[in-house]
């Protein structure tokens, strides 16, 4: 094959840098390695990005992708940071950046039946090495319940109640895994959700919430303690948004620390 010009090698004479360069919105399949060894596969999105440094006029956009295909099997965080070091070193960059998104189920069985059912959350990975720092913020969004305070107060019977999300993320050491914010975030709500529930077991949960009534203001207030406990955690922000029942309008609270 003939010699073919490589142009995005060649020199640029504009003198600026790009901090980040790289490719978003990759759909790829990945498996993922649990800390007990076992492994499920998932379908991620993906962003893989790098500094480029004044003097050069395009980055490989192809090693970003090869480098995920190479990964692609027994993700876990510990490795997402090896992944982003051999990004930068192949890139020959200062920086380096990996995303990964991807859907997490939880197999939960229901308080009093123990029917099973899966509950899907919503898990990020955000991974950067800049010099000789490397940070990894993971984040989960877990739906949960909420049952209002205030109507609780004031009504004879019953009290509204709503579904929520809980948005949690956390710098963090490579052992702090989802499930263990997923369980720190569903327990700072008025009562946490199952895909399955029986009689027994809807009876349990709705009389659970009403005994544990939230504000979106309790709810990141009880959830910035519970990390603040957290020894693996080192700085977080959390945000409640709850889908109010009986009004047009979500209610909204965030706390952060660390950063």
């Amino acid at each position: 094959m003939p010699s073919l010009e490589d142009t995005q090698s060649q020199p640029d004479h504009r003198q600026v840098l790009i901090p980040r360069v790289g490719i978003r919105g990759l759909r790829y399949p990945v498996t993922i390695q649990r800390p007990d060894g076992s492994q499920f596969a998932a379908s991620a999105t993906a962003a893989l990005m790098a500094d480029l440094a004044a003097s050069e006029r395009g980055t490989h956009m192809s090693r970003f992708v090869s480098l995920l295909h190479e990964h692609r099997e027994g993700i876990t965080p510990a490795r997402l940071v090896t992944m982003v070091k051999e990004l930068r070193a192949r890139l020959a960059s200062g920086e380096a950046q990996i995303i990964l998104e991807l859907p997490w189920f939880v197999e939960k069985y229901a308080p009093v039946t123990g029917a099973p059912g899966f509950v899907d959350y919503q898990v990020t990975w955000d991974i950067s090495v800049s010099g000789g720092k490397t940070t990894l913020l993971t984040t989960v969004v877990v739906p949960v319940a909420t049952l209002c305070p205030c109507s609780k107060a004031i009504s004879e019977r019953g009290a509204h109640n709503q579904r929520g999300s809980l948005t949690l993320t956390t710098a963090a050491a490579p052992h702090v895994w989802p499930d263990d914010l997923i369980r720190l975030a569903e327990s700072a709500a008025s009562c946490e959700l199952y895909s399955v529930l029986k009689r027994p077991d809807e009876k349990v949960v709705t009389e659970r919430a009403f005994d544990n009534p939230a504000f979106v203001e309790d709810v990141v207030r009880n959830c910035a303690l519970l990390a603040r406990e957290h020894q693996g955690i080192h700085a977080f922000r959390v945000t409640a948004e709850n889908y109010e029942s009986i009004h047009n309008h979500n209610a909204w609270a965030m706390v952060e620390e660390g950063w």
